[in-house]
């Protein structure tokens, strides 16, 4: 089954601001090439995820991993990213949706910075 990773973010209109999430994607296409990976955000830029998700669709993604990239669980991670994941699943029955665990409460997250916030 084709793989796709859709890197799911806040948004903010200094386009600045996306260089970071981009790079991640960068990253996971240079690591796995298989993979098809998209980056998607919840407001004030494009794309949002139903758009982000069809893109990735439409190059064959079947079993598609929604990463939050937010540094916990509040209420967009807790309450919106699973409604729209619910959207997801209903408009696209054939694909297997999973939703990830916001990457700042993942273990490997917080040692790092831990790490960052040490360094002279």
């Amino acid at each position: 089954m084709t793989r796709g990773i859709l890197l799911f973010a806040h948004g903010s209109r200094d386009a600045r601001w996306r260089e970071p999430i981009e790079a991640v994607a960068r990253r996971i296409q240079a690591e796995d090439a298989t993979i098809h990976v998209a980056c998607a955000y919840l407001e004030l830029v494009a794309p949002d995820l139903p758009t982000a998700a069809r893109t990735i669709i439409a190059r064959g993604a079947r079993s598609i991993r929604v990463v939050p990239l937010f540094l916990g669980m509040g209420k967009h991670v807790r309450e919106d990213l699973p409604q729209l994941l619910a959207d997801l699943r209903r408009a696209n029955p054939l694909v297997d949706f999973s939703l990830s665990t916001a990457v700042g409460e993942e273990p490997e997250v917080i040692d790092l910075l831990a790490r960052v916030a040490l360094k002279d």
